[in-house]
């Protein structure tokens, strides 16, 4: 079993590019960082995480583009990947070339986990109409890979509209793309129809959702994607149970904090695992 690191990266933590280096030191596989532009102060949407008051981390959170080619810089083998990355949010002409041109800095070590978002606010600042986000990462992926594989990309959508285009540079190979979200039909459709993995936050229901996910990816014609339980916290049985489902690949989350509360929780799992 493989094993990556996630962390909240914000600019009280460990700097991206020093946790990448001792990521990379430990034996890990992948490096991970999150994305939120903005936390608006005034909201309705409740934490995610089902606490009363959301963490300050995720007000604090860098750029996850700029954070993965700071920890590109310092690397040579671990995947570089963002965990998870908000299209909807995103200009997809600027965001397709910052992602073509930090997979140049790191040549087939670049994975695009992308999710939907979950905080109504924040996505209406950018003008995101909130029950179409679905429809809308898909059209800027779509749009994304267009201008990542041809000579000269047009696209034609509902929010993406572009004419015949050059854009340079291209990336090295296919850049995978993993969605995050809770497992449902129309999470699952999405998967097989243009991504290559699922990475469900925590893990949990892992086991009664694969036959689902599995139906989807056989009425879209292809073979099984990747799982890849994310944020997890692990235990010995935990990750046995992962095993048993064929499970090849999982992010292990790390306190997002300074040097002396990161590192240890490293060398723990470093010690147990990979």
């Amino acid at each position: 079993m493989r094993f990556g690191i996630t962390m909240f990266a914000t600019d009280l933590a460990m700097a991206p590019y020093e946790l990448a280096r001792a990521v990379e030191e430990r034996g890990f596989d992948s490096l991970y960082v999150p994305e939120h532009t903005h936390i608006p102060v005034s909201r309705e949407t409740a934490p995610p995480t089902g606490v009363e008051r959301l963490p300050e981390e995720y007000a604090r959170t860098l750029d996850p583009l700029v954070s993965l080619a700071a920890a590109a810089a310092v690397t040579e083998r671990i995947v570089l990947g963002t965990g998870i990355l908000l299209p909807a949010q995103r200009e997809p002409i600027v965001t397709a070339k910052a992602v073509a041109t930090l997979e140049r800095l790191a040549p087939g070590r670049v994975v695009l986990g992308v999710g939907y978002g979950w905080n109504a606010e924040e996505g209406a600042d950018h003008g995101v109409p909130w029950k179409r986000r679905r429809a809308m990462v898909r059209e800027h992926v779509f749009a994304m890979r267009a201008l990542w594989t041809e000579e000269e990309a047009s696209f034609k959508g509902e929010f993406v509209n572009f004419d015949a285009s050059w854009s340079w540079p291209k990336p090295s190979g296919r850049i995978p793309v993993l969605l995050g979200g809770a497992p449902g039909p129309t999470l699952f459709a999405h998967i097989a129809e243009y991504g290559d993995g699922w990475l469900p936050i925590g893990g949990a229901g892992i086991r009664e959702a694969l036959p689902g996910l599995r139906r989807a990816c056989a009425d879209a014609g292809r073979d099984m994607v990747r799982v890849v339980p994310f944020g997890t916290l692990p235990t010995e049985e935990k990750l046995a149970y992962y095993a048993s489902l064929g499970i090849e690949e999982v992010v292990l989350r790390v306190p997002s904090g300074g040097r002396e509360a990161v590192l240890p929780v490293l060398d723990e799992y470093a010690g147990s695992y990979p």
